[in-house]
């Protein structure tokens, strides 16, 4: 028994949940965007609510120790030298990402992007004008694996400007192994390429795994990579408004940053700034009891499909809680699978489509859930598929 109670069942219906609130009806259990229903970390708990007993709420300054956690946590967990002048704020990563795009692309730059890929990186390729270039990640025999040869193909167009990289991957849940990294970094060295990293997930995965920001490998090539990050997927705040881009080189960063201004995205809320302080200060042992919870349930839905759906195939969880289903064997589309689990069994799950999966019958289950929760689900899902 841990410290924390991962068990608990907290009730969300109207507490203006995107992830509850907006189901079709009061009785589906959704498990489908990345929020999970855990209650926040105890210090950051205390002290939001500090906050909110103070009774007003007005605009935010961002403070000396908000840069510092940020910078103590980089270094504490991935070795990654960060400096205090390299750190953007911004309320959340996916206006970053169109901020960053805007401010170092022109209308019409190729930008690269592994697919399956995060469903919000397509809107902010397309509302940045430029060209979405896909390089579709290898599927076979339930395992991912980035296809080199194809990327350097796309890589040597003359007009690819940014490769757009996830890492850890959402969907797949791939944990990048740093010899894969080098090829990757290999490859935009030769040419030319800017690297974005989205690495809001890579805190969450087993506690013996190894996560390697790309930051960390080649410092000569750093100049050319920009990070994204933030504490909301781990500590369940992104309703609290905290993210924040890392950029090393000058010229870069002082175009995003003006295009941050442009995009009247440079404002936190004190909640955010508050809650980032505390999640990388004082969180640390529940972010690791976190991962175990969430190992946990992996291994459970596994279990599941492995008695109940032999040929459904769930990908290996090395990071992320989003587990990635191969339901294909049905002969249903993504789509019709989860169309028909939401009509006949009540659970709602993100399609595979929506992440442009280069493949049919794959479907994306949150796992960041209370074990009873993902058990209903499951229930449901058996009810509905078994015949």
């Amino acid at each position: 028994m841990g410290k924390y109670n991962f068990d608990e069942i907290i009730e969300r219906h109207d507490t203006y949940s995107y992830k509850w609130d907006l189901m079709p009806s009061y009785d589906v259990l959704p498990l489908w965007v990345a929020d999970m229903d855990f209650k926040a970390a105890p210090a950051i708990f205390k002290e939001v609510n500090r906050l909110a007993q103070n009774g007003v709420y007005g605009y935010g300054c961002i403070p000396e120790n908000f840069y510092k956690a940020i910078v103590d946590f980089h270094k504490r967990h991935y070795g990654q030298e960060v400096h205090k002048d390299w750190i953007i704020p911004t309320p959340a990563v996916v206006p970053a990402l169109t901020a960053v795009l805007q401010a170092l692309t022109q209308p019409g730059d190729e930008v690269i992007v592994q697919t399956p890929a995060y469903n919000c990186f397509f809107s902010c390729l397309s509302n940045s004008g430029v060209v979405t270039v896909e390089n579709p990640i290898c599927y076979q025999d339930g395992e991912f694996k980035l296809d080199f040869e194809d990327l350097e193909v796309k890589a040597k167009s003359p007009k690819a400007k940014v490769l757009l990289f996830c890492n850890p991957q959402n969907p797949t849940g791939r944990l990048w192994s740093k010899e894969e990294l080098l090829k990757v970094l290999k490859i935009c060295k030769k040419h030319n390429l800017i690297v974005i990293s989205d690495e809001v997930h890579c805190d969450i995965k087993p506690n013996t795994a190894v996560f390697t920001a790309f930051s960390t490998l080649d410092k000569s090539f750093n100049d050319k990579v920009i990070t994204l990050r933030s504490p909301s997927k781990t500590f369940n705040i992104a309703g609290l408004k905290a993210a924040y881009i890392i950029c090393q080189n000058e010229e870069y960063r002082y175009k995003i940053d003006r295009q941050v201004n442009i995009n009247e995205i440079c404002d936190l809320s004190p909640f955010g700034v508050a809650a980032t302080v505390a999640a990388y200060t004082e969180c640390d042992d529940w972010m690791y009891e976190l991962n175990d919870y969430i190992q946990d349930n992996y291994h459970y839905l596994v279990e599941f499909f492995k008695t109940n759906f032999k040929d459904f195939k769930v990908a290996k969880l090395e990071s992320t809680y989003l587990a990635w289903v191969d339901c294909s064997s049905v002969n249903l589309t993504s789509k019709e699978i989860t169309q028909k689990l939401l009509k006949n069994g009540k659970v709602y799950l993100n399609d595979g489509n929506m992440y442009h999966s280069p493949k049919e019958g794959f479907v994306r289950i949150n796992l960041g859930c209370p074990r009873a929760l993902l058990n209903e689900a499951l229930v449901r899902f058996k009810e509905c598929f078994s015949n």
